[in-house]
């Protein structure tokens, strides 16, 4: 399954973050990818909102998992960019997570993709400056198990 949305600002991205955190389930793995800007934080931010968390929520870049257990599901929400190889998530229980009963909202999840469910829903998020400096263009793609 592959769908293209178009997102033309933070709002917009972030009330997408909304929704798929309102829809999710124990086990649920989604993955954030694309450059730095394009608003993997904002998607997260309201994703987080979606599970019933309240609070901030920030891009997990040098703590590398940040978890979250006020909402409806245990959150963990992962930032992998700065990981030299799958064994360091290993080593800090990533595979715990990714298998638990929470959901998990990996940041740049092809750099541990060994590890991650045949069903991730993969979403890869870019920006196109000739359509606006807000637009956002999301492909979300999910491999059936």
């Amino acid at each position: 399954m592959t769908k293209v949305l178009e997102t033309f600002n933070e709002k917009e991205t972030y009330s997408l973050g909304k929704t798929l955190g309102e829809s999710a389930v124990p086990g649920e793995v989604i993955c954030l990818d694309g450059d730095l800007g394009v608003g993997k934080t904002v998607f997260a931010q309201g994703f987080a909102e979606g599970l019933g968390i309240n609070g901030p929520v920030a891009s997990p870049t040098f703590t590398i998992v940040q978890t979250y257990e006020k909402g409806r599901l245990p959150f963990y929400h992962m930032d992998v960019y700065r990981l030299e190889d799958e064994d360091e998530l290993e080593a800090i229980g990533g595979s715990e997570m990714l298998c638990g009963e929470g959901v998990c909202l990996v940041e740049w999840g092809s750099r541990v993709e060994g590890l991650l469910p045949e069903d991730t829903l993969w979403l890869r998020l870019e920006k196109d400056l000739g359509r606006g400096e807000n637009y956002r263009r999301i492909t979300l793609r999910r491999d059936e198990a």
